[in-house]
C-alpha cells in the first residue's frame, strides 16, 4: 500500500475512532442555530468525498483540460498538503447538509470509502488519461490532486470537530457509554 493510500486510510480511521464515544443524540446535537452537528460534519465530508471521487473518474476518462491550471491558492494548499488554518464559508447549499439516520450509516460509509480509496489509487496508477476536472473555486485539478484534496478535506474538518466536541462536553458532560 503506497503512502497516499496509507495517509487516507489513517485519516478515515481517525474519524471512525472519533465516532466510538457518541450515541445518535450527541451526533445530531447542533451547537447553535445554523451550526452543524457532528453528524452533519460527517455527512458533509462523505458527500464531498463522493463528489471528489467522481471528479477523479472524469479526469481518468480523457485528457480534457489537461493544460488548464489550478489557482495559486490551490497550488499552495496542495504543496502544503493542508487547507489554510481558517474557517472557510462554503456555498449556500452547505446550509442544507442532512443529518445521518444512525451512527452505523456513517461507519458503513467510511468503511466503503476505504475500499474506494484503494480502488481509485489503482485506477490512477494505471490510467492512460491525464485530464483535469474543474473545482468550483480552485479551477482545474488532476486525478492525483483531487485524491490529495479529498484527504486534506477530511483533516481540515478536525478543527470543526474539536469545537463541536467541546460544545457536546459542555452540554451533555463527558460521554459515558451505557453498559
Amino acid at each position: 500500500m503506497n503512502t497516499r493510500v496509507k495517509d487516507y486510510h489513517n485519516t478515515i480511521d481517525n474519524w471512525l475512532l472519533a465516532l466510538e464515544p457518541y450515541d445518535i443524540a450527541r451526533l445530531l446535537a447542533q451547537p447553535g442555530p445554523g451550526a452543524w452537528s457532528l453528524g452533519q460534519v460527517y455527512m458533509h465530508m462523505l458527500d464531498e468525498a463522493d463528489f471528489h471521487f467522481n471528479q477523479i473518474k472524469i479526469c481518468l476518462a480523457s485528457n480534457d483540460y489537461a493544460m488548464e491550471d489550478a489557482t495559486s491558492a490551490a497550488k499552495t494548499m496542495l504543496r502544503n498538503n493542508a487547507f489554510p488554518d481558517e474557517i472557510i464559508e462554503g456555498p449556500a447549499t452547505n446550509a442544507y447538509v442532512r443529518q445521518p439516520d444512525c451512527k452505523q450509516f456513517l461507519i458503513d460509509r467510511l468503511c466503503r470509502l476505504k475500499t474506494l480509496v484503494i480502488e481509485t489509487d489503482r485506477l490512477i496508477a494505471t490510467s492512460l488519461f491525464h485530464g483535469k476536472a474543474k473545482h468550483p473555486g480552485l479551477h482545474y485539478l488532476g486525478a492525483e490532486e483531487w485524491f490529495q484534496f479529498s484527504e486534506m478535506h477530511f483533516r481540515h474538518h478536525l478543527r470543526q470537530k474539536a469545537r463541536i466536541e467541546a460544545f457536546l462536553e459542555r452540554t451533555f458532560g463527558r460521554y459515558e457509554p451505557q453498559t
